[in-house]
């Protein structure tokens, strides 16, 4: 990966997106061949690409209230959007097609911005309460992508993201309607819209922050003084933040609260693109340097789905090493969660997970790429965390009960702050003594260039198909292509040694498959795995 020599430095004004002109080509008709496609995340585009135009979203949100209707669906359906430029566009179109169809929406009372996370708890509070009909949802999100893209995600009843079936039939009737140039799609001017007596003005902000003593103990981070610093990245938690310091007395700065379509206050990222990944050392570079500051500081994205902690005593912790200290910490005493309650993460996430979970003689369920496969663990209380390795988590309330079933990026950004306040160490420190039981992990991810075809066979790979029996000098104790946790398909392969391991996918969206690797010993090991990772799988695909 060649870095940009700009990385981590404020963008400069060619490098900012021309909003006037992305908005004017969201109304623009766009190219047949430019088709809704739903990936793990929705469907993404950019209007300047035609690829998430008014056309895209008209047809999505028609499809959605099929969909709905098919399923009996009849309750409110809460309705978020980050603060990309082409979310307010969309969701002008949504609340269009939705109100046209007589269905119950609500939006923020103040028409902010409002994050993945809080439309999630929405409706599983709903849906818990007993209320008419059963609640569902839609989050206008590309998630941390640059400020050009838009996106569209749908929540179904259970709260979290819509499993294959659903998001299957929805692109393909809305790719139906794009054939039929949208006929058939009902629509009310949004004049008309705005004031329906079935848009419901909702303080999403009162709501979700209010019930945060539920799953952090709020009372012991304002007992223990801590100064707390965030930056949400010009993000949908910006609000959200901002309550939190006023609701329940924290000392918390909000070290950036611009709002800006254009991200100009973000950092470069590794390519020189603006990106608003609070995962990304180079995204993050402006609140790093100013670390020292804060006992724990702390980053959203735009939707406030991923979290990122930086700690004096460690500086930006990679996504994986806040998991596991937030495993550690959950699981070790700090909830009094049943002993069956297990430990969910992505076969992609670090291996001191599963070590933590086995010193506490707790249950690891490891399942693919993708939080759908936490929802119904998160809703019946079987599993207390679920994380994945690209800083997304949720977890169950005090009490047991389910907080969110999509990833909430406030509460392990608070979390961090509790570790800290109860036990007088960061997660930075926390994690720093797990290395000390478990192994000095090294960790990274890379692209590998493979024609669609390869990337076909990737998906289908079988164990036997893998010759090798050792992986950088150690034997080959696992193949997998099925996540040990559910039994269903990684779309990949995945192979165990006792001290690494590497798993490979292909991209859905690039001609490239990608490799996760990990070393329990440090950086050599994990140099040998990565090389080696080439091998096994060019030799697979051979075969």
């Amino acid at each position: 990966m060649s870095v940009d020599p700009r990385a981590g430095t404020l963008p400069e004004e060619s490098d900012l997106v021309d909003v006037d002109r992305l908005l004017a080509a969201y109304h623009d008709r766009p190219d047949p061949a430019n088709r809704v496609a739903f990936g793990t995340s929705g469907h993404r585009g950019s209007s300047l690409a035609g690829t998430f135009t008014e056309w895209h979203v008209a047809a999505i949100s028609e499809a959605v209230c099929r969909h709905r209707e098919a399923q009996g669906i009849d309750g409110p359906l809460f309705l978020g959007a980050d603060t990309h430029a082409l979310s307010a566009p969309a969701v002008e179109t949504i609340v269009e097609v939705l109100i046209a169809h007589g269905v119950d929406v609500c939006i923020d009372h103040h028409g902010a911005a409002t994050p993945t996370p809080v439309i999630s708890h929405a409706i599983l509070e709903y849906n818990r309460g007993g209320g008419a009909g059963t609640a569902d949802g839609i989050v206008v999100t590309p998630s941390h992508n640059p400020p050009g893209d838009g996106g569209f995600k749908y929540n179904p009843p259970h709260g979290g993201p819509a499993d294959t079936d659903v998001t299957g039939w929805i692109q393909d009737e809305a790719n139906r309607l794009l054939d039929a140039e949208l006929q058939g799609v009902l629509r009310v001017p949004y004049s008309h819209a705005r004031q329906a007596d079935t848009l419901h003005r909702r303080d999403y902000v009162r709501a979700y922050v209010a019930a945060l003593a539920d799953v952090i103990d709020i009372d012991a981070i304002r007992e223990a003084g801590l100064k707390l610093g965030v930056d949400p990245l010009g993000g949908a938690s910006a609000p959200y933040w901002a309550a939190i310091t006023e609701m329940h007395g924290l000392d918390l700065e909000i070290v950036n609260d611009q709002l800006d379509p254009t991200f100009r206050f973000v950092p470069l990222d590794w390519d020189g693109k603006i990106r608003m990944d609070c995962s990304s050392p180079y995204a993050m570079a402006r609140l790093t340097e100013i670390a020292d500051r804060f006992d724990v500081a702390f980053a959203n994205d735009p939707d406030a789905d991923r979290h990122g902690i930086v700690t004096p005593s460690a500086g930006l912790l990679n996504p994986n090493h806040h998991l596991a200290a937030c495993v550690a910490y959950l699981f070790g005493g700090n909830r009094d969660w049943d002993r069956g309650v297990g430990i969910g993460k992505t076969l992609v996430s670090s291996s001191i997970i599963d070590r933590v979970a086995d010193d506490l003689g707790r249950r690891l369920v490891e399942v693919p790429v993708g939080f759908k496969w936490f929802v119904e663990g998160l809703i019946d209380g079987t599993i207390g965390f679920g994380g994945e390795e690209s800083a997304g988590a949720s977890f169950l309330r005090r009490d047991g009960r389910p907080w969110s079933t999509d990833k909430d990026g406030l509460i392990p950004c608070l979390l961090g702050a509790e570790m800290k306040a109860r036990t007088g160490e960061d997660p930075g420190q926390v994690y720093a003594g797990l290395t000390e039981r478990f192994g000095n992990a090294a960790y990274r991810r890379v692209d590998v260039a493979a024609s669609p075809e390869d990337k076909d066979k990737l998906k289908t790979l079988s164990p036997d198909q893998v010759a090798s029996d050792e992986l950088a000098g150690e034997p080959i104790l696992d193949k997998l292509t099925a996540a040990p946790g559910n039994g269903a398909s990684i779309g990949g392969l995945k192979v165990v040694a006792e001290h690494g391991w590497f798993a490979a996918r292909p991209s859905g969206t690039e001609d490239v498959y990608k490799v996760y690797a990990e070393s329990l010993d440090g950086e050599e090991r994990l140099e040998r795995i990565l090389d080696e990772a080439k091998q096994i799988v060019d030799q697979a695909l051979e075969g």
